[in-house]
């Protein structure tokens, strides 16, 4: 009995326990159930929320990158409006200048016209009077004639006789007087003046040639000059238009040509090459750049130190770096810088014993071949070259007109433009002032380059070897390697036809195409 009632009870235990624990199993089951939805429930929320914030970051975006297109759209229609308006301006000026222009011109017309109309009545009654004075001077005459009993022609040549005899005798006496006043004090005063001038004014001159000598620190160097089958000395050559002569010479090359800018530019060149020491046909480009664009700034310092040992003041900028470029050209072998210089005091001293404005003597004296700076470059006499910079630059009349007379070309209208004409006579004409040879052998050489220039294709030529050759440098996009040939044929025959030339002259045309690009 006992054991029964306790299996009943382990039994009822056991099913209670089994009641219970599968209870409480459905109850967690349910909670990580319900867990499990909410935290569903959460991250679906919290993905709407992301990408609700994400929809309106990008239509933010995109409203500002509306509006900045929007607004660099306004901006360049203001633009557009502004130069549409700036346009409309500038032509509405530009009519209304042709309008007012029009207006002066047809005002100046009718005052012309009016004026004309008064001569032509003034002339009318001129006209009358002179007629009404001619009725009364016959009238006067045949009055005096019927009193003196002599016609008026027997009147006049009586009267003729009687005062040409007396005039005679007058003038002979004076001029008698007037002549031996002349001889004694004319000559005297003028060689005086003249003398007294060139004395004050000596200085050394240095006669320009055309050649340049550079001292090179050891002969090895001129093989480095030379460069690997000559295309260091060829690109050199070729960059500046001088002729390398390397010969025996111990430490020494000769630089040749007719150009005395474009040989001090080979020199500076070339020294600065030797003391960088790369010497390659890159460098020698570079260095050529460098030293032509440093020359010309100095033509600026030239050209002041000149205006500075004269005592000019005042001149134009363009002026002054024209007279430091005349430093570099020269007029029968005479450096023309020098000469204008010289000029300048001779006039200026002049001026000064003759009591006139010795500031004025000067100026003129200095600027009259200021013409010579862009002559070879400019068409036209360097006398009308000048006139014209000076008008540009405006310089006073009586320095316009120093320069246009000093060749007598035009009439010297004041006493500075005669000073001018006799400083520039003197300071040519001394001895060993200028040499005629070395002046038409550049001409010969400038016509020469001047030739081969007038072919189209043609970007630079260089005469060199005194003119024995010619290397013309042709754009590599026009003239190609076969049309390279015929354009020597066609220098060359022009040269034939054109020129008188002592021997025969060599005709080398080169044409380098480069490919260049970057690494990145």
């Amino acid at each position: 009995m006992f054991s029964l009632t306790a299996i009943s009870i382990a039994l009822s235990t056991a099913l209670i326990g089994i009641v219970v624990g599968w209870t409480l199993r459905n109850l967690s089951e349910q909670k990580r159930i319900d867990s499990a939805a909410r935290t569903a429930e959460r991250i679906l929320a919290d993905a709407e929320k992301e990408a609700e914030t994400l929809r309106k970051e990008k239509l933010l975006e995109a409203r500002s990158e509306q509006l900045e297109l929007r607004s660099k759209f306004e901006t360049e229609a203001e633009d557009r409006r502004k130069k549409i308006e700036t346009r409309e301006r500038q032509q509405a000026e530009k009519e209304h200048s042709i309008k007012h222009r029009q207006d002066d011109l047809e005002r100046a017309t009718r005052d012309l016209q009016s004026e004309n109309d008064r001569l032509v009545n003034r002339s009318q009654e001129i006209q009358k009077q002179s007629e009404q004075l001619d009725r009364q001077l016959l009238e006067a005459n045949q009055q005096l004639e019927r009193i003196a009993r002599m016609t008026a022609d027997e009147a006049l040549e009586q009267l003729k006789r009687n005062l040409t005899e007396q005039a005679r005798q007058d003038t002979a006496e004076q001029i008698n007087v007037m002549r031996e006043q002349a001889k004694l004090t004319s000559n005297r005063e003028a060689k005086e003046i003249v003398i007294q001038a060139i004395q004050r004014s000596a200085a050394e001159h240095s006669v320009e040639t055309t050649v340049s000598v550079v001292n090179l620190p050891n002969d090895e160097i001129k093989g480095r000059i030379i460069g690997r089958e000559g295309r260091n000395i060829r690109a050199f050559e070729n960059a500046t238009g001088i002729e390398i002569i390397v010969d025996d010479t111990p430490e020494t090359v000769v630089l040749s040509g007719f150009d005395p800018f474009r040989r001090e530019i080979a020199r500076l060149s070339l020294e600065s090459l030797m003391a960088d020491g790369r010497i390659h046909p890159g460098r020698i480009e570079e260095v050529v750049t460098k030293v032509d664009k440093e020359l010309n700034e100095q033509v600026i310092q030239i050209g002041e130190q000149a205006c500075l040992d004269v005592g000019v003041h005042g001149l134009h900028p363009e002026l002054i770096k024209l007279l430091g470029k005349l430093r570099y050209r020269t007029s029968y072998g005479q450096n023309v810088l020098q000469h204008s210089i010289e000029v300048a005091y001779l006039a200026g001293l002049m001026a000064a014993e003759l009591a006139m404005d010795g500031k004025i003597a000067k100026r003129a004296g200095l600027l009259h071949d200021i013409g010579k700076a862009i002559d070879r470059y400019t068409e036209g006499t360097h006398t009308s070259i000048g006139v014209d910079l000076a008008k540009k630059y405006r310089e006073g009349k009586i320095v316009l007109n120093a320069i246009a007379a000093h060749h007598e070309d035009v009439e010297a209208t004041t006493p500075i433009s005669v000073l001018v004409q006799a400083a520039d006579a003197i300071s040519g004409s001394r001895p060993g002032a200028r040499r005629e040879t070395l002046e038409g052998y550049i001409k010969r050489l400038e016509s020469l380059e001047e030739v081969a220039t007038s072919f189209s294709g043609v970007s630079k030529t260089f005469a060199i070897q005194a003119g024995r050759e010619i290397r013309v440098m042709v754009e590599s996009e026009k003239v190609d390697d076969g049309a390279s040939q015929i354009l020597a044929s066609e220098i060359a025959r022009k040269i034939h036809e054109e020129m008188e030339y002592p021997g025969q002259i060599k005709v080398t045309v080169i044409r380098e195409f480069r490919a260049v690009d970057f690494a990145k």
